[in-house]
């Protein structure tokens, strides 16, 4: 929502402040409430398990505190706080599974109406459902899904805190948003 992103600027605002004037301390403290439950849902849309996304988050906040002196402010703090955090997970996939590739667009499928997940109140039924078909998409698509829709980011952030190319999360969105239509409304899709 606007007021949210308006919150989240004046947050990183001042985050900013505190960097440029070498106040990494109080910069940390500012970042730690405000990044750390969206960091964690990236975390776990990537790792699907909750205990490694609770390590990867931890892991994250202390590779941000290490390189907080080294911030340069080209690229947003969220888009520069995803990048780490998707590098620390892809770092635990890799240690995992050493083949894993989040280029494979044949993995798991499903999704719907994306906008209802950021939108709709907590306890909705609706939108509980759509959350459980959101897990079912490939995981790339969840991540690019996670981030358009539920962190409010621009397609440009999103490709950065990715590492994708523009047109590839465009492409992203495009299927999981088709694909979570599909899931969610089966009958319409057939009878068409």
């Amino acid at each position: 929502t606007p007021d949210q992103r308006e919150a989240m600027g004046l947050t990183d605002a001042a985050i900013e402040g505190h960097l440029a004037a070498g106040r990494h301390t109080r910069a940390f403290d500012l970042i730690v409430p405000e990044f750390r439950n969206r960091v964690f849902r990236l975390a776990f849309s990537i790792l699907k398990d909750r205990a490694a996304a609770e390590d990867a988050t931890q892991e994250t906040l202390v590779r941000v505190w290490k390189a907080l002196p080294g911030f340069d402010g080209r690229a947003a703090l969220g888009t520069w706080i995803y990048a780490i955090t998707r590098n620390t997970c892809l770092m635990e996939l890799r240690k995992r599974r050493p083949t894993v590739s989040f280029d494979d667009p044949d993995s798991t499928e499903a999704q719907h109406a994306a906008t209802s997940i950021a939108t709709g109140p907590a306890d909705d039924p609706e939108r509980d459902n759509l959350l459980r078909l959101l897990e079912t998409l490939p995981a790339n698509q969840q991540q690019a899904v996670r981030l358009f829709y539920l962190e409010d980011r621009s397609y440009d952030a999103v490709a950065a805190a990715l590492g994708m190319p523009l047109g590839t999360v465009k492409n992203l969105l495009f299927r999981a948003r088709k694909r979570l239509m599909e899931l969610a409304r089966p009958e319409e899709v057939q009878a068409a």
